[in-house]
């Protein structure tokens, strides 16, 4: 089983309530399928409408220190050794539970991180994917599959993790 950490940047913004619920809402079907055991919801700050959401769909609600990293908040609060780091409004597609409970089941010790496609927002990230594919990962980002106990040790992996490509792929809602 894999925890799903949800990170809201605005939770202020109108948008940001039905971009969370689309992810939750495809989170369900990984519950059902016995692949996600809890969701965390991660919010730079407070708010009534993360809380109701939270409260309704049984996530919990961690607020992101002040310049700290929201994947670590949210692994202190994961309930399981892999989390999926994800954004409001991330949707997997089709395919992404047998994909991940695969890889979960046949990884080995040594392999702490596997990456969701995405889809790329322009040319700066395509680079830094490329750069990424050659010297390896520094710090964890929406779409990866990471042990937590490596979340834990904070916001940047102390070296440079090779990253594990999946064919589970994420969409934006």
């Amino acid at each position: 089983m894999i925890s799903a950490l949800i990170h809201v940047a605005r939770p202020a913004d109108p948008d940001a309530v039905d971009r969370l619920a689309d992810t939750l809402g495809a989170l369900v079907a990984g519950v059902a399928a016995g692949l996600v055991g809890d969701a965390v919801i991660i919010a730079p700050s407070h708010s009534a409408a993360m809380d109701t959401v939270a409260e309704a769909t049984g996530a919990k609600l961690v607020l992101r220190p002040r310049g700290g990293s929201a994947w670590s908040a949210g692994a202190k609060a994961a309930r399981r050794e892999w989390v999926l780091c994800l954004e409001a409004g991330d949707v997997p597609a089709e395919g992404w539970i047998r994909i991940l409970d695969r890889f979960i089941g046949t990884a080995r010790p040594d392999v702490t991180l596997a990456r969701l496609r995405r889809p790329h927002t322009g040319l700066p990230a395509r680079l830094a994917a490329r750069g990424e594919g050659v010297i390896g990962v520094g710090a964890p980002r929406p779409g990866d599959l990471v042990r937590r106990e490596r979340l834990l040790a904070g916001p940047r992996f102390v070296r440079r993790v090779t990253v594990r490509r999946l064919t589970a792929r994420l969409e934006r809602s």
